[in-house]
């Protein structure tokens, strides 16, 4: 393998946002990517990711298999259920030496039994836990590394524009990392869209948001919520099966996730109302995009009313 990364052949798992911004970012350095995505195989969800990488040098691929065999470095930047599954898609064909950086938002369990799977095919498995929301930084996101090979990797991903640190030589460490602060991150997402929600219905909202300020004056509440229902409304699929996954690690060190657990309920319950086109047509959700949170809230509260009234 090339010890120039700058001349590495780099396969990007996934080609969502997160694989699009790397992509974009790794191809303005004249790097050759590759990218796989399961919405490749589906002709109505296919086009967009075709035209983002006829834009960007993208190749795209047919399978993760294919994929792997001819990577240098393997992104995998899915959902949190998918994990294990690129790990198990990639081994058999995963070239020796070469290395998979695990982005996704997975337990320390699931980041170790896809390890397992790697490392057995000669790869050399690398966690990565991402600890930001990635479009204000793109590639220079704060990362996380963790695994025996992380150390080895570290330097060479910074020499492409990563922005990582080697949290530990233990697997798991990065992502337990990772998941304990969702349960505060993705947990005060929900619980400023339900408490913002709910005050909206009862019309106290300015009052709650007054209070918040007097109790909190650091942050701005206004524009953090509207932050807040944008990404969920965005990214609540992907943000409940996270959360998922924080509870799992939550059950691994003994607790009852009760937090994490209504967090996932929470965050899943946007994405069931976006996917039912209470936002838009669907498929093609139509988001405010407002300053405003109490434009999603009313679209929200527009969706229950009928079953409360009942």
């Amino acid at each position: 393998m090339q010890t120039d990364p700058k001349q590495w052949r780099i396969g990007l798992v996934g080609y969502g946002e997160v694989g699009r911004i790397l992509a974009e970012d790794l191809r303005a350095q004249g790097i050759t990517v590759s990218a796989y995505d399961l919405k490749l195989d589906n002709a109505a969800t296919a086009a967009p990711l075709q035209d983002h990488a006829a834009q960007h040098g993208v190749a795209l691929l047919g399978a993760s298999a294919e994929l792997a065999a001819g990577a240098d470095l393997i992104i995998s930047a899915v959902t949190a259920s998918q994990t294990v599954r690129v790990a198990e898609a990639c081994a058999d064909s995963v070239r020796p030496g070469s290395f998979l950086l695990d982005f996704n938002s997975a337990s320390p369990g699931a980041k170790q039994r896809a390890a397992a799977l790697i490392d057995a095919a000669g790869g050399c498995y690398v966690e990565g836990a991402v600890m930001t929301s990635i479009p204000p930084y793109r590639i220079k996101v704060p990362l996380l590394l963790g695994g025996a090979h992380a150390a080895e990797l570290s330097p060479w991903l910074n020499a492409l524009g990563f922005a990582s640190k080697v949290a530990s030589d233990t697997l798991g460490v990065a992502s337990a990392t990772k998941m304990c602060r969702s349960v505060m991150i993705k947990g005060l997402e929900a619980m400023v869209i339900e408490s913002f929600t709910v005050a909206r219905h009862y019309g106290v909202e300015d009052a709650v948001v007054a209070s918040l300020y007097e109790t909190f004056p650091g942050i701005d509440w206004e524009k953090q919520a509207a932050y807040f229902f944008q990404r969920v409304i965005e990214h609540g699929r992907r943000r409940s099966e996270e959360v998922r996954e924080v509870a799992e690690t939550v059950r691994d060190a003994g607790l009852t996730p009760w937090s994490a657990s209504g967090t996932a309920e929470r965050q899943a319950w946007v994405a069931d109302l976006t996917d039912g086109a209470v936002f838009g047509t669907k498929g093609t959700p139509e988001f405010a995009r407002s300053a405003d949170w109490r434009v999603e809230s009313d679209r929200m509260l527009a969706h229950v009313k009928p079953r409360i009234e009942q």
